[in-house]
């Protein structure tokens, strides 16, 4: 009887510490919820509303009729319209489409004649994009009103033919493998920062940082330099076994994957600086990195389609590092593209380290309050 006595004494003491600390039991309701939330909503492997452009070179009355029944699929959004191939083929090269659809100038001369009427052409770096284009291309030409034009006699084995660029084998590991880099990335880089000035607090280093004339946005910088050359590391070793286990193409510039790397492990990094002025323990350190990491993986595009995610999901997302850096690393890697071409990721990123810095050192005062 003494013995229940004294783990129930125990036990009350555990949940009263657990109640005052206030972001472990935070952790504790948002994880799973978090969780909940991200497969049971966000997560949607049915592919739709895919960003493509049409080059119509028939400027027909068919072109237009076609391309209004591609686009009541709703597996494409068309956001562009191009007067060339070679327009559309740099859309997608530089990451502002995923696929193109090219009709040709005899547009209604192959309808009448039962041949395939137009061409896709589709990033075929991300295997559930092109798999859901593919799809359109034995799409049925009823009910586009061509009976009645009197120009549908007879129909094709296909509609389309699809021409996959950069992965035309549709092998995962092309995809998997620099999708791979922004998550090894995110966890590594995040977790070794997040602990950093927790550390020194809790090994009583705080007192001796206080007394030397360092300022905080020099400690913040110094904190993340030395993380820098790890990650490069790691980005040696995935990337050079990617290549040679895998045969992973390598199609862009390596001084190009060197500056945009350098460019999310800075991002993560300071991520992970601004979780270490927050946390007041190792552990709460972990547990919010994790809080980062779980919509990192799931909604970055690593695993599902960013297209295929709800509106408000692809907001949240957009928020991560990890987001840009997919879109990065993968356009330059699979379709080699350099950071011009996709501008937009390279100054958020770059915006959000400088803006992390700022807010990391702002945070961190030099005494024991």
């Amino acid at each position: 009887m003494n013995s229940l006595y004294r783990m129930k004494a125990v036990m009350i003491k555990e949940l009263r510490q657990l109640s005052r600390d206030r972001i472990t039991f935070g952790m504790v309701v948002m994880i799973p919820l978090i969780q909940l939330l991200l497969f049971g909503f966000a997560i949607n492997t049915n592919v739709r509303h895919v960003p493509v452009a049409v080059v119509d070179l028939s400027e027909s009355t068919t072109g237009r009729m076609l391309t209004e029944a591609v686009r009541v699929t709703q597996v494409v959004d068309i956001k562009q319209h191009y007067a060339t191939a070679k327009e559309a083929e740099l859309a997608i090269h530089r990451g502002v489409v995923r696929a193109a659809m090219i009709l040709p100038k005899d547009l209604d001369q192959r309808l009448t004649q039962g041949r395939v009427l137009g061409q896709w052409i589709v990033d075929g770096s991300d295997t559930m994009i092109s798999s859901a284009v593919m799809g359109l291309q034995n799409m049925s030409l009823s009910g586009l009103g061509l009976q009645r034009n009197g120009l549908l006699k007879q129909s094709a084995e296909q509609t389309f033919h699809v021409a996959l660029y950069y992965n035309p084998s549709r092998r995962s590991a092309v995809n998997i493998v620099p999708g791979l880099l922004g998550v090894i990335l995110t966890m590594t880089m995040i977790l070794f920062t997040s602990a950093a000035i927790v550390r020194e607090r809790e090994r009583g280093n705080l007192e001796l940082l206080i007394t030397t004339p360092i300022h905080s946005i020099e400690l913040m910088v110094a904190k993340i330099v030395p993380y820098i050359f790890v990650g490069l590391i790691q980005v040696c070793i995935i990337l050079g076994l990617g290549h040679l286990i895998f045969d992973v193409p390598i199609n862009g510039d390596l001084s190009q994957i060197l500056w945009g790397t350098l460019l999310f492990i800075s991002a993560s990094l300071t991520l992970g600086l601004m979780i270490s002025t927050i946390a007041t323990t190792q552990l709460q350190a972990m547990q919010m990195t994790v809080f980062i990491l779980l919509p990192s993986i799931l909604l970055s595009g690593f695993i599902f389609p960013y297209e295929g995610m709800p509106v408000i999901a692809q907001w949240i997302s957009e928020v991560l590092p990890a987001t840009h850096f997919m879109r990065m690393i993968r356009g330059i890697i699979l379709r080699g593209a350099d950071l011009l071409d996709l501008w937009r990721d390279t100054l958020w990123m770059a915006g959000f380290t400088l803006l992390g810095l700022l807010v990391a050192s702002m945070r961190f005062k030099k005494s024991l309050d």
